[in-house]
């Protein structure tokens, strides 16, 4: 299970630094001095590590900024409190609590049944020493490598990574109120929270009692875990199988796309698997959810051609567009998509070298799961480290991801693959496209401790 539980975490070795943007013709600058620190600073880690007694007092610290405590931003800080014993680490997030997000699909679909198994405290997964800043990001200033937060801080940096995530655009979807909605008269989506995760469980179970008309649908923009809206749909299924309810019930599943899943061997997969169903698993193309009449029960959907369609419901699952959070969107920091603009494989960003990002904020084709972060963040910390010394990153990241594609209760498909859609599986003797209960065990019981460490840095 190589990529699945190794530790991937590579100490690099240090050598000094220069900065051609702010190339002092009269010495070292900053970040030149720091370079040289840093090696130092490497050679104490080294040395404490394998007992030698004879380390120097003293050593200049980089300033490295983290933005964002989800899993990808703590998962950098502690590495980088480790392999730069010197630096200086600050990170910013206001939110004390911290979210498992895998776990939302297991509390929306009835097999968890407490939101307390996916929260924990951002305090117990900082490295000791850092600098938390109980704030968020309000804006990005690149050009003089500062940051201001929520409350109107400056914060300056010689290096940043930001972490941030991404936002939900229920907005985007006319008629649907977020906080009064989502939950009740038969509307659920696994996003926003624990909270709301539980309640679509609550709206499902009361759905498949006596079953009905289900529509199911997928984002039109890129999202983070794009297989969960799949997973949700599956086990729909599944559960109206148990209560004896399919066969008076329509499930319906909308894209915006011509697939259900970007990797073609996996789209086909699913497709296959839903129209074997009896009933089948219904599927429409070019179909964006735009509109929703709680009241009426109707969702609207819009095609490319800009024609409006009614779909009446029972029960809906609401996927929402997923957007940059507006601190990046409206910085020089991001694409034309409003994303992070960074180099896909060396997760640098392709203006200012002295930024990387990490995580659902980046705009890679592939990436946006806890999973990419495991092999993702060992590669941001040590690019960062080799541009700290003065060298081009020397690290490449292939765009893995992970998907336990829950089918039924008790079977998954582990589903794994890369920026070029090539199924790379990570376990012997386990076919990425057939179910097991392996794979569902995976999801179940492995994932979170697996997740926790890499968080840690560990993993």
């Amino acid at each position: 299970m190589k990529r699945l539980f190794n530790d991937l975490s590579n100490i690099s070795s240090q050598v000094t630094s220069h900065d051609p943007k702010t190339e002092s013709k009269n010495g070292l600058n900053r970040r030149q001095f720091i370079g040289a620190g840093v090696a130092g600073g490497a050679v104490v880690g080294s040395m404490a590590m394998t007992g030698c007694s004879s380390l120097p007092t003293h050593q200049d610290s980089p300033s490295i900024v983290v933005v964002g405590a989800g899993v990808a931003g703590l998962a950098v800080a502690n590495r980088l409190s480790r392999q730069l014993p010197n630096a200086k680490l600050t990170l910013l997030d206001g939110r004390k609590n911290h979210y498992y997000q895998p776990g939302y699909t297991l509390l929306a679909t009835g097999v968890w049944k407490s939101a307390d198994k996916v929260i924990n405290s951002n305090a117990d997964l900082l490295p000791a020493g850092i600098d938390w800043v109980q704030e968020n990001a309000r804006e990005f200033l690149p050009d003089s490598n500062q940051v201001v937060t929520d409350s109107g801080k400056n914060i300056g940096y010689d290096y940043l990574v930001i972490a941030t995530g991404l936002r939900l655009g229920f907005e985007a979807i006319e008629g649907l109120d977020i906080a009064e909605d989502i939950g009740s008269d038969g509307i659920g989506s696994v996003y926003p929270s624990p909270e709301v995760a539980l309640k679509t469980w609550q709206q499902m179970d009361e759905f498949r009692q006596k079953g009905g008309r289900a529509v199911m649908t997928l984002a039109h923009t890129d999202m983070k875990c794009a297989g969960a809206p799949l997973k949700m749909t599956f086990m729909l299924h599944d559960r109206l199988t148990q209560a004896g309810t399919r066969q008076d019930s329509d499930v319906q599943f909308f894209s915006p796309h011509g697939t259900v899943f970007s990797v073609p061997l996996v789209n086909e997969n699913v497709l296959s698997r839903w129209a074997s169903y009896d009933p089948p698993i219904g599927t429409n193309f070019h179909q964006r959810l735009t509109a929703i009449d709680k009241g009426a029960k109707a969702a609207y959907f819009t095609d490319e051609a800009g024609k409006q369609t009614r779909q009446d419901y029972d029960f809906i699952h609401v996927v929402p567009p997923m957007f940059a959070v507006d601190s990046v969107l409206n910085s020089p920091l991001a694409n034309d998509k409003g994303w992070l603009d960074v180099d896909k494989y060396t997760l640098q960003h392709k203006i200012y070298d002295n930024v990387f990002g990490a995580g659902d904020i980046n705009g890679t084709p592939k990436g946006k799961t806890a999973a990419t972060v495991k092999l993702s963040a060992p590669i941001v910390v040590n690019n960062l480290i080799d541009v700290i010394q003065g060298k081009a990153p020397s690290q490449q990241f292939n765009g893995y991801t992970s998907c336990p594609m829950l089918v039924e209760e008790g079977k998954a498909m582990l589903v794994e693959f890369d920026y070029e859609n090539n199924l790379t599986p990570s376990v012997p003797l386990i076919d990425p496209l057939k179910e097991s209960y392996f794979a569902w065990f995976l999801e179940e019981m492995m994932l979170k401790p697996a997740y926790m460490a890499v968080a840690k840095g560990r993993v």
